[in-house]
């Protein structure tokens, strides 16, 4: 007797529309708001402009040619070309967790969306449109695509063990890691050091990290592809280590500055949601608390002590909010992982291993994003140019580049 044909999960299916759209909530308008928030107020359009336009090249791309090279069949470091241009994925084409493949495409759309979008807080003020447009099309192809198959597509992380349940590595490591080198090749913007470049408008700030807040839980939650505990179980405990690093930050800098920031805050907030994504899956409420309270610290200390340690202008600090939080999270994932939960176990449990297995996977996804990274933007400096000439920027990108400013 053969085994029936697999069934569409409509439960699953109408979990997955809703965690789809939430997602892209991340981006449009939690990010475009959070980002434009931070920025000097001649600059808040070209931020809002910057998530707005890659939202758009990247559904082209990711339909095009990049779903297939991440999730169709391939090797151990790269997909196929098989469902290039959605090819044989027609209306009951189902994937995991027995919902429409054509959700499942758009709900990773979302996360290679929102990638490229964090990058772009980290030269804020002073990149050319159209070098940003073209890095970031290259950079999905030759660093995001590769290593969301490594990790997810069946690739050689995913194989060796390596635990990213929501995109600790894919996304924010990835990030934040291009966002360092970014700022280090283009330098600091004009006046870094010496003019006052606080943010314009924090209560828009505010509001976009609201929005990517409530937006992470279809971020992580509806990383279980299903409507089922454990998709409650990453609900839960990605509002535990949100809470416990807003916390966290907000305490400590209230006692070294004497005063709690409202940046403070929502930062340490994103810092916490950032070091539970790869661990959503497979911890539980206790770890998640542990590792938001670690995050807020170690991301406090990255976006201050570290930045003046090293001088380099990440102008919203995608690297240490989302480079230090993702490698926090990554690691810590092997520590608190309980087998109950994702069938995995950490160093809690007795399997120190998997710890090694997360830093390698760490080590990895850095070196080769930063070298590749690096190449990109040398080879789009070399052609186009990457950044604004100095009066464009002393007059600001919304007025130079796109013709527009809030009055």
């Amino acid at each position: 007797m053969t085994d029936p044909s697999p069934m569409l999960d409509t439960g699953n299916t109408a979990w997955m529309l809703t965690a789809t759209a939430l997602v892209l909530l991340m981006t449009l308008p939690g990010l475009a708001l959070f980002y434009a928030g931070m920025v000097r107020k001649k600059n808040i359009l070209s931020m809002m402009m910057q998530s707005f336009a890659l939202c758009g090249l990247i559904t082209i791309l990711w339909v095009a040619a990049g779903y297939s090279l991440a999730f169709s069949e391939g090797n151990a470091f790269i997909g196929g070309l098989s469902k290039v241009m959605m090819r044989g994925i027609g209306i009951d084409a189902l994937s995991a967790g027995n919902v429409p493949e054509t959700v499942f495409v758009v709900f990773q759309m979302t996360f290679a969306i929102i990638t490229p979008a964090l990058i772009t807080g980290a030269f804020a003020e002073r990149m050319r449109f159209s070098a940003m447009l073209a890095f970031m099309g290259l950079w999905l192809f030759v660093v995001y695509v590769p290593v969301a198959h490594w990790v997810w597509g069946g690739g050689f992380l995913g194989g060796v063990g390596v635990l990213d349940y929501a995109g600790g590595t894919v996304v924010h490591i990835n990030a934040g890691v291009a966002g360092l080198v970014a700022a280090l090749v283009l330098g600091p913007r004009a006046g870094f050091g010496v003019d006052n470049l606080s943010p314009a408008n924090l209560a828009l700030a505010v509001i976009g990290a609201s929005l990517l807040w409530v937006g992470w839980f279809g971020f992580n939650a509806g990383s279980a592809v299903a409507a089922d505990g454990r998709a409650g179980m990453a609900m839960l405990v990605t509002q535990v280590a949100a809470a416990a690093a807003a916390l966290s930050w907000m305490f400590a800098e209230w006692a070294l500055r004497g005063k709690p920031s409202v940046l403070g805050v929502i930062s340490g907030a994103v810092s916490g949601l950032v070091a539970i994504t790869p661990a959503s899956g497979f911890v539980g409420a206790g770890g998640a608390m542990a590792i938001g309270a670690v995050a807020g610290l170690v991301c406090l200390w990255g976006v201050t002590g570290l930045k003046r340690m090293l001088r380099y202008d990440d102008s919203l600090d995608c690297f240490g909010v989302h480079g230090l939080g993702g490698m926090v999270g990554a690691l810590l994932t092997g520590v608190f992982a309980e087998s109950a939960i994702g069938g995995a176990s950490g160093l809690i449990e007795g399997n120190a291993a998997q710890l090694a297995t997360q830093g390698w996977g760490v080590l990895v996804v850095t070196a080769y994003c930063a070298a590749a990274t690096w190449a990109l933007l040398k080879l789009i400096d070399l052609t186009i140019g990457l950044r604004v000439a100095p009066d464009l920027e002393r007059e600001g990108l919304d007025l130079a580049i796109h013709g527009e400013r809030i009055h």
